[in-house]
C-alpha cells in the first residue's frame, strides 16, 4: 500500500474519531433520563460515566467548602455543579467544586456558562477511566472554557496541581506540589492552601 493512502486512511481515522457521538442536545436529553446514581458527562465530543463520590473525595471537598464558609459576600464553591466547557461551549461537565460568587447560579439551567466562574476543582476518584479524563482532557476543556483557576487534587500520586493563565485552550501555566505542602491559589481566588490533611484522603 502505498504511503499516500496510508496517510489518506490515517488522516481519515483521525477526523472519524473527533466526529462527536451525538449532538450536545441528545447528550443532555440523555442525561435527564439517567439514573440519579449515574452522573454522565460529554468530554471531546465522547460519552463519559463519571464515578460518584466516595468518602474521601467528599471529604476533600467539604474541606474546601469550609474554607469558604461564613463569608456573607464572598464566593462559595458549590459541589458537582453542571457546566459547559471546550471550545464553543460543547463539553459537558459535571465538576467536584465550582467556585463562583454567591448567588451566581440562581436561575440558570443543569448545565451553566462558565463566564464568571472563579475555580474548578477536581478530586481524583480511584476509578481509571474517570481519573483519565480529570487528569488529560477536563485540564484543556477547562481551560477552553477560560476558566482562571484549575485545581486538581490527585489521591493517587498524593499531590495538588494548580492549573492558570489560560490561553488558546491551554493552561500557559502549571504547578504540582505534594501533599503536606503550602499551595498558594492565584487571583481570582487568591488563598492559601495547608493541604496537610488531604494526607488522610488520599486515595
Amino acid at each position: 500500500m502505498t504511503s499516500w493512502v496510508l496517510r489518506r486512511l490515517s488522516s481519515e481515522c483521525q477526523e472519524r474519531s473527533r466526529r462527536p457521538q451525538m449532538p450536545v442536545d441528545d447528550f443532555e436529553e440523555l442525561a435527564r433520563q439517567a439514573p440519579e446514581t449515574v452522573w454522565l458527562e460529554f468530554i471531546g465530543g465522547r460519552l463519559a460515566v463519571k464515578r460518584g463520590p466516595d468518602g474521601g473525595r467528599s471529604e476533600t471537598l467539604a474541606w474546601l467548602q469550609r474554607l469558604w464558609a461564613g463569608r456573607e459576600q464572598g464566593p462559595w464553591l458549590y459541589g458537582y455543579r453542571g457546566l459547559r466547557t471546550e471550545i464553543g461551549g460543547t463539553g459537558r461537565v459535571r465538576a467536584d467544586g465550582v467556585l463562583a460568587p454567591a448567588r451566581h447560579f440562581v436561575g440558570l439551567g443543569e448545565w451553566s456558562d462558565p463566564a464568571g466562574v472563579l475555580m474548578v476543582v477536581e478530586v481524583t476518584s480511584g476509578d481509571p477511566d474517570t481519573d483519565w479524563h480529570t487528569r488529560v482532557e477536563k485540564p484543556d476543556g477547562y481551560a477552553a472554557a477560560s476558566i482562571p483557576v484549575h485545581l486538581l487534587i490527585d489521591r493517587d500520586n498524593c499531590s495538588v496541581v494548580v492549573f492558570d493563565q489560560p490561553e488558546d485552550g491551554r493552561y500557559r501555566h502549571e504547578e504540582k506540589l505534594p501533599f503536606g505542602a503550602t499551595v498558594k491559589l492565584p487571583e481570582p481566588v487568591n488563598i492559601t492552601l495547608d493541604t496537610e490533611l488531604l494526607k488522610d484522603f488520599a486515595g
